[in-house]
């Protein structure tokens, strides 16, 4: 029976590199299937995780319901990039040195068949928060809630795949650290200091326009976010896997006031500078199953 890469459900390990690929010009159909099928005997879906991109997947002449690249969004004076690629790997370790080391391998296995196109390295910040110090991804479903949100159920075509959607949000320091603490909470909708949800936080809160029960149908993603940095700049790896890409749209439209006009809050200490979509295959006896891509 078809399994999620078991990478997806585990916690946040403290260190994470995610590598963005593209299909290097030249390469035909052939030579890219033979690499991916290398790379499929590296990637064991628990310290690495794979995604693959629609842009790919049509060269490849392959259909696999549901994915697409990430679309462009733009409302109220507010634009969401979309920076979409072929291929996307998720290193998973707890220790720097060692994903550091698992990542300079993956990018030689796929060197004859895609070029690196964009590189993040994240970490855990303390128990799990973003940067600007708060507790991110509190809402998060947990158990069998987070299998439901995150993987396709059992007897769907996909069954124990997933849907991916990854964003880099840059945080701006100054206008952060320039609001009184009450600002703060209110942009995020609850207090830095015991992490409790205000009842009297305005409608543009982050939490008020992303409550994931408040969408029909409900719009609950499988948060697995890290911090970054580089140099002075830092912000939010923002990752939400889901069991298709409509809770993440619900969220994303609604924080760019799609609906009404409001624009999310965070949007006036942050904004996001990549958009990428990603399907990534289930395991099977052990391996990725890429059979939707008759390999």
């Amino acid at each position: 029976m078809a399994s999620p890469q078991s990478g997806i459900l585990a916690p946040v390990p403290g260190h994470g590199i995610y590598l963005s690929f593209d299909r290097l010009l030249g390469a035909d159909s052939d030579a890219v299937r033979k690499v991916l099928a290398r790379v499929a005997e590296t990637v064991d879906g628990e310290s690495v995780v794979l995604g693959l991109g629609a842009p790919l997947l049509q060269s490849l002449q392959v259909e696999v319901a549901g994915i697409k690249p990430f679309p462009t969004m733009m409302a109220a004076g507010v634009n969401v990039p979309a920076t979409q690629h072929d291929l996307w790997l998720w290193v998973r370790e707890d220790d720097e040195g060692e994903a550091f080391h698992r990542a300079a391998a993956l990018i030689q296995v796929l060197e004859d068949g895609f070029e690196l196109a964009f590189r993040v390295d994240g970490f855990k910040y303390r128990e799990g928060r973003d940067l600007t110090g708060y507790v991110d991804g509190t809402e998060n479903p947990m158990g069998d809630e987070a299998l439901e949100a995150a993987i396709v159920g059992s007897g769907e075509p996909l069954a124990g795949s997933s849907f991916v959607a990854v964003q880099l949000w840059q945080h701006d320091f100054g206008a952060f650290h320039g609001m009184e603490q009450t600002q703060k909470d209110h942009v995020i909708g609850r207090r830095l200091s015991d992490n409790v949800e205000l009842e009297d936080a305005p409608e543009s809160a982050h939490v008020k326009r992303t409550a994931q029960e408040d969408f029909d149908p409900q719009a609950f993603v499988l948060r697995r976010s890290t911090s970054w940095r580089e140099g002075t700049s830092g912000g939010l790896h923002f990752v939400a896997f889901g069991c298709s890409f409509y809770a993440f749209e619900a969220q994303m439209q609604r924080m760019i006031g799609v609906e009404d006009g409001i624009v999310d809050g965070l949007f006036q200490i942050s904004r996001p500078l990549t958009g990428e979509y990603y399907w990534c295959p289930a395991v099977l006896n052990g391996v990725l199953d890429l059979s939707p891509l008759s390999m």
